[in-house]
């Protein structure tokens, strides 16, 4: 019934900005941690940050400064917002509760950073 649908993906250029969006259902968002990942062809998941209830962030260090995550409780929505983009950030971007449930994978939405 927990459903995590990613959005907001798309092709930029280095140094570009884009916003992902991730709307939840099927569970009591408001209470549970959330985190984006993010997995390159051929290369493991890994935890870009997450965002507590309460809205505390923490992030990976290869992130760190240029990525900003944001919730709305109202919406049971999350976002990540990206700047200064790297073409190292391309990637397939997931969202899942924090520590991630195996059921909750999406599709997840495509990232695509190249001149």
């Amino acid at each position: 019934q927990v459903q995590f649908v990613e959005s907001g993906g798309g092709l930029v250029q280095p140094g570009g900005s884009l916003r992902l969006s991730c709307a939840a259902s099927g569970l009591a968002f408001n209470i549970y941690t959330m985190g984006w990942y993010r997995r390159a062809p051929g290369k493991q998941r890994e935890l870009v940050g997450y965002i507590t209830s309460g809205g505390t962030t923490n992030y990976a260090d290869s992130v760190k400064g240029r990525f900003t995550l944001f919730r709305d409780n109202i919406k049971n929505m999350v976002y990540l917002q990206m700047n200064s983009l790297k073409p190292e950030d391309t990637a397939a971007y997931y969202c899942n509760k924090y520590p991630p449930r195996g059921e909750y994978w999406g599709q997840g939405t495509q990232v695509t950073v190249s001149s």
